[in-house]
């Protein structure tokens, strides 16, 4: 038999599924586990979003083909929320609706990459970036952080290669919850705008930000010409706890966003139907379900916090500021328990503390594990104390 694809056979899986699944196993084999591993809200999809989709349904306006870059209604009311929300003016055929912000991201690298085009990627970064870029055929250059898990223009100087054509940047950040300053994102702006680079900027959990204002400033905010190298990624699934309805988004200049189109017609054809009219509900409907849920993260945040920190061998550089997700450095935690590798370390705790989290070396930084407080809090007191009793055991 004739072997798969070299791309294929070369692109790892996404840990973050990996770790999902194998507590779901053990799950159903009857361990108690508490899965700290996924990157979903816990929240139900507001009842108002359901009913416009039942609503769409019996209105018959779902049963047949959209545009492929999404019905009209819907890429408006991004371009308007935009406005409503950041104060930037896009046009709707600046708007491409994909399935899910992962299919944006998708599709934008094989838009936007020849092979041998270098991508920078700074650590920690979400898991299918760097699988997409190298599914495009594209080299992935990851910059090493800070201390305080960002990056800084003097260490993209030291990473950036003639054959790069950009950058992505995630603020607030999976997987630490980091959130860059403005002032922090237009100096890595306006360094890309002189070396002529493309930055992808995705904003998925730009609207879960805590101890601050929000939603957190778009890149699109910070001057004419950053705008003019900025593609967005966004999407309803972490603000609207709509996950599995797959609607996302690209904002970017209109020949990007054509090419999206032709190439998409070939991919998707177009965003389910019905789950674009829920999406147009959720940006046009009314916005109290995302201040509860905020409110909600924001409390698990500051119960969690300073259990995690006070776990034998857990360390945090800071409190985080936005997503849903902790990344402690657990260098020491490994050596108290005696494990060689960070996976080593997540087995165990899954095996024998019965809690499910994801390893660093996912996200470019081995030694850190990223856990996940979109679980209710009642599940994540008992996690802290399973973690307590699985290190001092």
């Amino acid at each position: 038999m004739k072997q798969l694809a070299q791309r294929a056979r070369a692109v790892q899986p996404s840990a973050t599924l990996q770790a999902s699944q194998r507590a779901k196993a053990l799950m159903a084999s009857g361990v108690d586990v508490i899965n700290l591993g996924v990157g979903q809200p816990d929240f139900q999809t507001p009842v108002a979003i359901k009913q416009a989709a039942i609503r769409a349904i019996e209105a018959d306006q779902v049963d047949g083909y959209t545009a492929t870059t999404g019905i009209a209604p819907l890429r408006q009311a991004v371009a308007d929320h935009l406005q409503a929300t950041q104060n930037v003016t896009v046009t709707a055929d600046q708007v491409v609706v994909t399935t899910g912000a992962k299919m944006a991201l998708y599709a934008l690298f094989q838009v936007m990459l020849d092979p041998g085009d270098d991508v920078l990627l700074p650590a920690p970064y979400w898991v299918s970036y760097a699988e997409q870029i190298r599914l495009a055929g594209g080299h992935v250059l990851e910059v090493a952080p800070t201390a305080d898990l960002k990056v800084t223009p003097a260490q993209l100087d030291s990473a950036v290669t003639p054959a790069t054509k950009a950058i992505v940047l995630n603020s607030p950040q999976n997987p630490s919850g980091v959130v860059y300053t403005p002032d922090e994102l237009k100096a890595i702006g306006e360094w890309a705008v002189a070396h002529d680079l493309w930055i992808v900027s995705d904003e998925i959990y730009g609207d879960l930000v805590y101890d601050r204002p929000a939603p957190e400033p778009s890149m699109l905010t910070l001057s004419d010409a950053i705008t003019d190298h900025t593609i967005v990624i966004n999407g309803v699934s972490k603000t609207y706890a709509m996950t599995g309805w797959r609607i996302g988004w690209v904002i970017g200049p209109k020949a990007v966003t054509a090419a999206l189109g032709k190439v998409l017609s070939h991919m998707t054809g177009n965003p389910a139907a019905v789950s674009q009219y829920a999406a147009l509900d959720a940006l046009t409907g009314d916005q109290a379900s995302v201040t509860k849920m905020n409110a909600s993260f924001q409390e698990r945040l500051d119960t969690i916090y300073p259990l995690l920190t006070a776990l034998p061998g857990f360390k945090l550089v800071a409190k985080p500021q936005g997503a849903f997700y902790l990344f402690p450095d657990v260098r020491e935690a490994m050596a108290i328990k005696h494990c060689t590798t960070t996976s080593e370390f997540v087995t165990r705790v899954l095996e024998e503390a019965h809690v499910a989290v994801v390893p660093g070396e996912a996200f470019g930084l081995p030694q850190h594990i990223r856990m996940s407080y979109a679980a209710d809090r009642d599940q994540l007191l008992t996690a802290m104390t399973r973690l307590k009793e699985f290190m001092q055991s």
